[in-house]
This record gives structure tokens, sequence and C-alpha cells, in this order.
């Protein structure tokens, strides 16, 4: 019993004196190349965990500064054997990133880690230097703004070390023909972290199909004599409508990096740090030479451009009359799959059967190179009379843009025997009416009611009147409707917090799931598909400076357009910063509900909305 209780006591002491033994340092570090922190520099605040199994929390507030990114930075770890004792030490390093947004002397902490304490640390933010700077390897667009590095860099149609290039396969190509639409990606920074399209290609006149042929890892090329990391971020199968010369108009794309960076440290001598930047790509337009299919026509061209065949499947094989039957035609090929058509089967089968509208059924799959597929026709067809009768071959007339002419593929040819059926219902002998040969008797009081024709009465009348009044209603209620629907960016205005009600039950349904990743994406569209709808704004013109210059011309309070700035930050914040992102989640929704509603009061109260 008292070797059980020495070892008890032997195991809390050396629990407590590890308890002890743990450490939280802060320590401050002003911006490189600079001796103090003036107003818009970004410096850090680093926390310093020494033996304790926990982490800090994100700071929510931190005097005359604004956080940007809160992650984890470094660890460390040793281990020592004396005499036999081995001792394990751990350093975990988070870092908070800040802008100093205002002047004055401000202290932080301490900040508690397993319940132990660490030092509080002051600063000093002095005045804004003159010089702003800006990234070397980034040219910022005319209107955009330099003074605040927090902001997205717009670099039009890239750099040497990130663009988009967008191809096709043919420049000249006929109407209707099948072509690839490519963009590419090129790059030489360290990683990729995200990769969004603000909207789709712009593709008047064509018909689109979207592939998902495209790379799920990054290749190597070599282009204009640079190495580039590559990948193929979007592909499209579109077919030209009409003829003449089509533009493609390429679209906007947000990429966040990692860039890095190189300095001089008197210790370590020679480093280099990633730094995130996030930049709007935009691929280069293209231009397409539509022309005509060749002339003349085939009167009996099913419409189709690729390579085609046709077969059939004769499914019965019993056949009387006044009795269904069913005949399936495949068409298979690649091309535009969905927009053959079959010739009309009631001019080419003999009058003695009649034929049915087809249920139809279409399977195409989008490749990287073309569309394929089949298109099956399922007729029905009754013969009304016995005999034999000939079911003639279908000729499919197709145009292959390989050969520059129209093709014809042929189905099978079928001889039907058709045996003596069951009477159709128009055919069948109506029942002859008995008819009861006795008289009733007359009444004299019968004979001297007068006879009102039906053309007098009320209820004739009521017949007319209330199919009028419905078709009065419903033509004041279309044209209401057609009023309210006449502006589309009006009417999405109006109902703009019940979309957003609908894509953050998206976002909520994934938190419930733990899905961060897809909770902050679903968090995004909800927030800028709400201030686009009520804005009135298309998507390409969705950043940040148009949504402040808007919100104030229509007087909306300061504090809502900085919580809703402040809200969009936050989210593409724990996007990439996976450590912070799923403990926020619900603090986040929260917020994104309280800020929309704030929002829709201060447009409500708003005197340029009203």
């Amino acid at each position: 019993m008292n070797k059980k209780l020495s070892l008890f006591i032997i195991c809390l002491i050396a629990a407590i004196g590890t308890a002890f033994a743990g450490s939280v340092r802060i320590y401050e570090t002003a911006p490189r190349g600079k001796q103090g922190i003036s107003v818009g520099d970004r410096f850090y605040i680093s926390i310093e965990v020494n033996d304790i199994d926990g982490k800090p929390e994100l700071p929510s507030n931190v005097g005359g500064a604004k956080v940007i990114y809160f992650d984890h930075t470094g660890q460390m770890s040793s281990m020592s054997n004396v005499n036999g004792h081995v001792t394990q030490s751990t350093q975990n390093t988070w870092t908070v990133t800040l802008r100093a947004t205002s002047e004055g002397t401000f202290k932080f902490g301490p900040v508690s880690v397993g319940g132990v304490k660490s030092n509080q640390i002051s600063y000093t933010i002095g005045k804004a230097s003159a010089q702003a700077q800006t990234p070397g390897n980034v040219t910022a667009a005319p209107g955009s703004s330099q003074d605040d590095p927090d902001k997205p860099k717009f670099i039009g149609k890239g750099d040497g070390n990130l663009f988009m290039k967008a191809s096709i396969t043919e420049s000249t190509v006929y109407e209707q023909q099948a072509l690839v639409y490519t963009v590419k990606l090129y790059t030489t920074y360290d990683a990729i972290k995200f990769i969004g399209a603000t909207a789709a290609p712009k593709f008047d006149g064509f018909v689109v199909e979207e592939s998902k042929a495209i790379s799920n890892s990054l290749d190597y090329e070599t282009y204009n004599g640079k190495t580039y990391a590559t990948a193929v971020i979007a592909r499209y199968i579109i077919f030209p409508q009409m003829t003449g010369q089509l533009k493609v108009i390429g679209n906007t794309y947000t990429v966040s990096v990692d860039q890095r960076e190189y300095y001089h440290d008197p210790f370590w001598g020679n480093m280099a740090v990633s730094k995130p930047l996030q930049l709007n790509v935009t691929p280069n337009d293209l231009t397409v030479n539509v022309k005509p299919l060749p002339s003349p026509k085939p009167a009996d061209f099913s419409g189709g451009v690729g390579q085609f065949t046709i077969a059939s499947q004769l499914k019965s094989s019993d056949f009387k009359t006044n009795q269904a039957g069913s005949i399936e035609y495949i068409i298979t090929g690649t091309g535009n799959i969905k927009y053959v058509q079959m010739p009309d089967l009631a001019t080419i089968f003999p009058s003695e059967i009649e034929v049915y509208t087809p249920k139809t059924e279409v399977k195409d799959n989008v490749g990287s190179s073309n569309v394929s597929g089949s298109s099956t026709f399922d007729y029905s067809f009754m013969p009304l009379e016995e005999g034999e009768f000939k079911i003639p071959a279908i000729k499919l007339v197709y145009f292959n843009p390989s050969t520059g002419k129209y093709e014809t593929s042929v189905s099978k040819e079928y001889t039907i025997q058709v045996g003596k059926g069951k009477a159709s219902s128009k055919s069948q002998t109506n029942s002859r009416l008995k008819f009861e040969p006795k008289l009733e008797v007359v009444k004299a009081k019968d004979l001297k009611k007068e006879y009102v024709p039906i053309i007098y009465r009320f209820p004739y009348w009521l017949f007319f009147i209330l199919p009028s009044i419905a078709l009065i209603v419903s033509m004041i209620l279309y044209q209401r409707y057609m009023k309210l629907h006449a502006d589309m960016a009006a009417f999405n205005s109006r109902r703009a917090n019940k979309l957003a009600a609908k894509r953050l039950r998206k976002a909520a349904t994934a938190m419930k799931k733990g899905n961060s990743e897809l909770f902050y994406d679903e968090m995004l569209i909800a927030v800028w598909g709400y201030l686009g709808d009520k804005l009135k704004m298309p998507t390409s013109e969705l950043m940040r400076d148009n949504i402040k210059n808007v919100l104030t011309e229509k007087e909306i309070p300061q504090t809502a357009i900085d919580a809703v700035v402040e809200l969009l930050d936050n989210c593409e914040f724990a996007k990439y910063a996976p450590a912070a992102a799923t403990s926020g989640m619900k603090d986040t929704y929260d917020t994104a509900v309280q800020v929309i509603n704030n929002l829709e009061k201060s447009f409500k109260n708003s005197k340029s909305n009203k």
C-alpha cells in the first residue's frame, strides 16, 4: 500500500512540475527595414507557447490595428537524456499579422493558453509614412487603390509570373461544328491556393456544353523560353449558331497564390518568407470565323453536324390490326447530337400503318474534344389493315465537317405480316335501342305551363359571364406580373433578402456537416449575391471599392458598410486559413445574418431609396 501511495505522489509531483514548466511569451516585430510602426504599416505579434498542449484564441480586438491573418507559423521540439532521465520540450508559435490603423501607444495581452498567462507588451504607432509601398511584380489597374495592400491586386491580362491563355481548336469552322475552348493557367508562384471565376466567359452566338476534363494537378511547360507550372482550369465544347465573325470574351478569375519575399537577417543570413497574394486575371479574347453549311442543303437534312450513324430495332414480332407495335431508332456519333432530328415517318411509312409521336431520350457525354452519345426515338405504330407491309429504311442525312460534304446513314428495312385483331371501338355496332311502347298520360296542369326557352334564363348567361370575368381578371394579373418582371434587376433587388436567406441555408447545412471549405464558399456566394442583387450590379463590377462607393451614395451608415466589408475579409481569410475556419463558422454565420438584416433596415431608412 505504501509503495502505491508513493508512486501516486511521484506522478502527481511530476505532472505539477510539467504544468509549471510551461510558459507563454508575447513579442512584437516591426515592419522589415523600419525601426518603428507607422499608420498603414503591417507588423506582427507572435505568441510563443512552450511545453503546453493548447493554442491561443484568435484576437478579437487589437488596439490601433486591424487583424489580417492569424496562423500557426512555427513548431520546434527537442529531447534530452541525462543519466537515463529523458526530458522533452516543445515550442509552438502563432503569429498575428496586423495593419496599423491609428496613432498612439497601445497594449496587448496577457494571453492565456492552457491556464498559463503570458506577459503584456506595449507598442507605439506613429504617423503614416510619406511613401506607400507597392509590390514590385504587380501592376495595379487604373482606378485601383495601392494605399491599402490588403485589397486584391488587379493585374489585368496577367504578368510574367501568372497569366491565363485561352485557345480554341479551330479559328474557321462551319455552323453547328463542335469547337473546344480551353483556358490554361501559367504560373511561377510557389503555391496556388484558390482559383475562382467571377463569371462565365461570354459565348455570344454559341450553344455551350461545359466539359469536366480539366487538370487535377499541375504540369510543367516551357513558354517563350520560361518554364511555368500549368493547369487547364476550364474547358467548354461550343457550337456556333450563326455565321460571320463571332467573338468569345474571356472572363475574370480570382487566383490566390503564395509570393516568396527574400530579405537578409543579421543572424541567420539570407531568408525567404511566403506572403499571400490575390490576383484577378483575364484570359485573352478569341474570334471565330463561322462559315454557312454548303448549299443547297438536302431536303431531308437532319440538322446534324458531325459524324453519325442510325440503327433500328423492331421490338414486336406479332402484329394484329388495331393493336400497337413499336420500333426504335438509335442515332449515335459525335457532334451536335442533341439537335439531330428524325424525318417525318408519317410520310414514309405505308398509309395502312398509323405512326404516333415518339418518346425521345438523349444520352450525351461532354469529353475533352467533342460531345458524343446517342439519341433514341421510340415510335409506336398501329396497323389498320391485314396483309404484308414494308417498313422502309430511314435515311439520316448529316453534314460531316471533316470531309465538307453531306453524308447519309441508312437504317434497316423490315417486312411485317399483319393478322386480324379485335375490332376497334369505332367499328363496333351499337346495340339496338329498346323502346317502351307504353305512353304516359299527359295531365292537364302540365299543358297549362308556359315554356320558357333556356336563352331567357339567367343560368344560361351566367355560363358566359363567369368566364369573361375570369378572363379579365387573368389579363389584369398577367399585366401586373409582366410589369413587375420587366426590370429583372429591380425585381431581384426587391427580393434580395429572400435570395440571401436561401443561400445562407446552404451555408448552414455545410456548417452542420463540419465542411468549413464549403461553408465559407456558400457564405461568400450569399454575401456577394445579396450585394449584387440589392445594388443591381453585375458580377464583373462587384469589388470592394465599388460596393463602398455605391453604399455611400445610397446613404447607408458607415458602420454598416464597414461591417459588410469586414465580413467579406473574414470569410476570405478563414477560407485560406483552415486552422481558424472550423471554430468560427457559427460566429461568422450569425454575423452574416446580422449584417444583412442591418443593411436591409438601412436601405429602408435611406432617403435615396424612398
